[in-house]
């Protein structure tokens, strides 16, 4: 049996980690690599995407850097079944589009300055078709429910509590070559205990024998979600006292609609003014129709406030509108009163939060809160570490904005998040990867799964590197 680990190694983005056994290939997510825009170009072009020589892909949750290279790979020739929860497949049904869309403009972007210098024009990684012809591969299983996909390879997926639908990914095998049962669990991305919506992460006492793990935040601690929430909640009326606006760059599947609950609950318990909010991400608007088609998926706590409140949607109230053409948009930059602008893309590479941060970066009365992980070298990044000025549009601007951190909305465990979930399980995996995370944050954190919790052997794989287990 081989792993091979083709991406999210050393790194936080691109997950695609190859499993081989009885003669079968099995792809663990098949996710892009996301950053700063040439270089992810780069590695999505340059990376695994061998379609037509796998057999199944298993796919842990709907995010892009887990799975935006499925179309690629049916496009070079997998035919095989893409499993994951229901959830995950109506969310990758819009996302998959939207990535798509967002690999045409780029690439058309680009073309019209490399036809201006006779280059060789490039091809979009893929298109929107060939997004729509990877759905008719996906097959949708519910939690829980063990089934046989492979001969001696046996699936079950748990709720992984990182976002609707994500799950922790345990294989049962019965190796072959060896003669011996073997579980293997891909924990995908862990989410935290205690914060909204959506449920808590599984526990899987039964353990692994063998485990591939991220390591996001494997070097940090989260503050109490309620911290943030009373966080957003100083955040909001300082930015109206001082007569700004408070621009929230936010990931469009599960953040946005975090905040969302947020403001509402702030709003229906007179804690924020009458601040008018708006969602200003076609992608956001269509997810958060596919999160109220799931309310299987909500915690207890968002089910007893749907209980308790006449507003029978926890994702809309008075003062929240959902921009929808690009001229809704374009009017959000004559606004002259105070008001909260949530957009995508969470890391400021691309999409709508580029206009209003190049409208509004350069005034103090405005704030830009960052609520999540920003990749290296992404405009994110250089706004997160305070740089005096940052390119917009190929513009540089000064950034005079207030700038504020709020990690609490995270939906990724932190250091102690993911110790306890390795740490409940009462048989230790006798080889375990850690994967999705910053080097130095992945060498951390494996040396705490050595020290700490006495998993026997962690190694931190390199790119495409493969071991026999």
């Amino acid at each position: 049996m081989k792993l091979t680990f083709h991406g999210a190694a050393k790194t936080v983005t691109g997950s695609q980690h190859l499993l081989e056994v009885n003669g079968k290939r099995i792809l663990l997510d098949c996710g892009l690599f996301q950053g700063k825009r040439k270089e992810a170009f780069e590695l999505n072009r340059s990376g695994f995407c061998a379609g037509k020589d796998l057999d199944c892909l298993i796919l842990s949750h709907a995010h892009i850097d887990h799975s935006g290279n499925i179309p690629c790979l049916v496009k070079k020739g997998f035919t095989g079944d893409i499993i994951c929860t229901s959830a995950t497949r109506d969310l990758c049904a819009v996302m998959l589009m939207d990535a798509a869309h967002i690999q045409e403009q780029d690439v058309e972007f680009a073309n019209k300055l490399r036809k201006k210098k006779n280059q060789k024009e490039f091809e979009p990684l893929y298109t929107k078709e060939d997004a729509v012809a990877a759905m008719d591969q996906f097959v949708g299983i519910s939690y829980n429910r063990k089934r046989e996909i492979l001969p001696g390879v046996h699936l079950t997926l748990v709720d992984a509590g990182h976002m609707m639908g994500s799950a922790n990914v345990i294989l049962d095998i019965h190796d072959q070559e060896k003669n011996r049962d073997v579980r293997l669990v891909f924990s995908g991305d862990i989410g935290r205990s205690g914060i909204p919506i959506i449920n808590d992460p599984a526990v899987l006492r039964e353990g692994a024998d063998i485990l591939i793990m991220e390591s996001t935040y494997g070097n940090r601690q989260h503050p109490p979600y309620p911290e943030s929430e009373k966080e957003l909640e100083r955040i909001v009326n300082e930015t109206y006292q001082r007569g700004g606006t408070l621009l929230i760059p936010a990931f469009a599947v599960g953040r946005t609609q975090q905040l969302v609950y947020a403001l509402h609950r702030l709003y229906l318990q007179r804690d924020i003014p009458n601040v008018p909010i708006y969602v200003d991400s076609p992608l956001a608007t269509r997810v958060t129709d596919i999160f109220r088609l799931h309310p299987e998926t909500y915690d207890s706590e968002i089910r007893e406030f749907l209980l308790k409140d006449n507003h029978s949607n926890p994702f809309g109230f008075d003062t929240l509108r959902y921009t929808q053409s690009v001229q809704d948009s374009k009017e959000l930059n004559f606004l002259r009163e105070p008001a909260i602008i949530i957009s995508a893309s969470g890391m400021m590479e691309a999409g709508r939060i580029l206009h209003h941060l190049r409208k509004r970066i350069g005034d103090k009365k405005n704030t830009i809160l960052v609520t999540g992980w920003q990749a290296p070298n992404t405009l994110g990044r250089r706004i997160v570490e305070g740089e005096e000025t940052v390119k917009i549009f190929g513009e540089e601007f000064p950034l005079r904005a207030r700038v504020e951190t709020l990690t609490g909305f995270s939906g990724h465990a932190d250091r102690d998040g993911l110790l306890a979930w390795a740490g409940a399980m009462q048989k230790k995996p006798t080889r375990t990867f850690v994967v999705h995370g910053e080097e130095e944050v992945a060498t951390i954190f494996a040396e705490s799964l050595r020290t700490e919790l006495g998993f026997p052997q962690v190694d931190i794989p390199e790119p495409h590197q493969s071991f026999e287990v």
